[in-house]
């Protein structure tokens, strides 16, 4: 088992053995927020046929162009046969056809001859342009135009948006609402989507008391379960409740039976070094895999991952902030794996508005507030004090600052690296 090693590789380890889970069908209507398996190309154009852009009149462009006279100049010979050119000098055709969305044209257009056409309504046959109802006027059951067609205005043309056997999206793609109006468009109302992870989450310690308990002296309530759950569902994965266990090795490896079958198991408590600390001990009994216990970070030291058959074990400390510091560093992004998705996001970078001191040998995981200032910089700061055990500062945080190992001081105005937290915003000065 290693033991004590840094940020990166620690995260390296853990992503390793995330494999992508297996595909599944899933209900258009219940896929926001999946990912998808697979690639989704297109059996078909989208649109797919040649529709009218405008409410207007389907015209044939020649009709306005001499032989051998570029598209877009005036006609200047006497019209073909069936054109009528009123006192003004507009040009008149016969409507023959009237053309709604949803209507399939039935009369070919001739010389002389246009169709009333609607936005969406499908071009009839021999025609290659639509005038605007702006620059027609009707006369009885002709209409006459003012200025030229131009050959392919306002035409929707077949597979202008996606074309048939074209790649519309890629695996590990996000479902969201655009992704399912457009698989909704391509016929495809049950996708390919990757199965979310099971995750289960065990908070222990004698002194935690259930959230809506009132807690008797020296107890605190649950935080940790149900804030871990909440990013757990966030993050994509499935949690339907969360257990607490007294720190008892029976009670412990009773809840570890009965939670072995998820995908992921997290611990929160229980891992470190004291008198109490059973976990990691009673999963080494069990036959858990060590694959490493305490990473160079702050905070969130004493964590512990390794494999117990086909379920992985993540156990974090029992600090609520080292909860959910090393849920973002690691179990979000341990989650995306099994979703195939990208787990690590690029950082973005920022600038620090105030000099920091640090452990040198240990990567920091702070809570930031980022902004932009009135020159479109990205700046960040600390938001308040950033004791493990002080929850306020997530709170009021909307990204992890990284200060990374090997440094024992940052200046202001040093360049840092920063994750924004799912539920933020980043916000202008």
């Amino acid at each position: 088992m290693r033991t004590f090693i840094s940020f990166e590789e620690a995260q390296k380890i853990v992503l390793s053995e995330a494999p992508v889970l297996e595909s599944e069908k899933c209900a258009l209507d219940c896929a926001d927020g999946r990912t998808l398996s697979g690639q989704v190309i297109s059996s078909e154009n989208v649109p797919p046929f040649a529709s009218s852009a405008m409410d207007g009149f389907a015209v044939r462009s020649s009709d306005f162009v001499r032989q051998g006279q570029e598209p877009g100049q005036r006609q200047r010979q006497e019209p073909d046969q069936g054109i009528d050119r009123g006192t003004s000098g507009h040009l008149s055709f016969e409507i023959i056809e009237h053309i709604a969305a949803g209507v399939v044209p039935t009369k070919p257009l001739t010389s002389g001859t246009c169709a009333r056409i609607m936005t969406g309504a499908p071009i009839p046959a021999g025609a290659d342009s639509v005038i605007p109802r702006e620059r027609a006027e009707e006369v009885g059951g002709r209409v006459r135009f003012s200025g030229v067609a131009e050959q392919g205005k306002h035409i929707r043309p077949v597979g202008e948006d996606i074309g048939m056997g074209s790649t519309v999206f890629s695996a590990g793609t996000l479902i969201t609402p655009p992704v399912i109006g457009m698989l909704a468009t391509l016929g495809i109302h049950t996708p390919d989507v990757v199965r979310r992870p099971v995750v289960a989450i065990v908070s222990s310690g004698d002194e935690i008391v259930a959230p809506d308990k009132t807690p008797g002296p020296g107890q605190i309530r649950n935080s940790n379960g149900p804030g871990l759950r909440a990013q757990v569902l966030q993050a994509g994965g499935i949690c339907s409740a969360f257990e607490h266990c007294p720190d008892d090795p029976g009670a412990i490896r009773r809840v570890i039976e009965s939670v072995r079958g998820a995908d992921l198991v997290l611990f929160s408590g229980g891992v470190s070094v004291g008198d109490h600390d059973y976990v990691k001990d009673v999963l080494g009994e069990m036959g858990m895999e060590m694959l490493f216990w305490k990473v160079k970070q702050r905070p969130g030291k004493p964590l512990v991952f390794g494999k117990l058959g086909h379920t992985l074990v993540l156990g974090l400390p029992g600090n609520p902030v080292s909860s959910a510091m090393c849920f973002s560093m690691y179990a979000q992004p341990l989650i995306r794996r099994f979703l195939g998705q990208n787990p690590t996001p690029e950082p973005l970078k920022a600038f620090l508005t105030d000099d920091i001191k640090k452990v040198e040998e240990l990567h920091y995981f702070s809570r930031g507030f980022a902004f932009q200032d009135n020159e479109g910089t990205l700046k960040v700061s600390l938001k308040g004090p950033q004791g493990s055990n002080l929850y306020s500062s997530v709170v009021k945080a909307n990204c992890i600052l990284h200060l990374p190992a090997g440094k024992a001081s940052l200046a202001r105005g040093s360049a840092v690296f920063i994750d924004r937290f799912p539920w933020s915003d980043l916000y202008l000065a």
